[in-house]
């Protein structure tokens, strides 16, 4: 037998394979989708001054602001901001969520380093 005969022959017994298998079972049906509770706006400069406004009533205004994602799935954000005159994010607080709003982790402790940065 030539080759281009075997080659034809081969072709035709591939063609009769194919032909014969059965087509793959449908997949199963995906499983129904969980349900999204959707999570608080990430907050900006507007909220963060607020809220340190209400938390550091003693303290200069917040006066530039940047928050982010204390890293890749965390609860908890990272602001940094600077008050008064200051335009450099030289401090920073930690806002979590506490029920259903965002709150200054710790204010007390935040508010106080402002305080005490002001009367030194």
């Amino acid at each position: 037998m030539s080759n281009r005969n075997l080659s034809m022959a081969l072709a035709a017994a591939l063609a009769l394979a194919a032909c014969s298998q059965e087509p793959e079972p449908a997949p199963a049906p995906a499983s129904p989708a969980p349900v999204v509770t959707p999570s608080l706006p990430a907050p900006d400069q507007a909220l963060f001054s607020e809220l340190f406004g209400k938390a550091c009533p003693g303290a200069e205004k917040v006066n530039t602001a940047a928050c982010k994602r204390a890293g890749f799935g965390s609860e908890e954000v990272i602001c940094e901001y600077g008050l008064g005159e200051d335009t450099y994010l030289r401090n920073s607080a930690t806002l979590a969520q506490v029920d259903g709003a965002w709150a200054i982790k710790d204010a007390e402790t935040v508010c106080k380093a402002h305080l005490d940065n002001r009367a030194g």
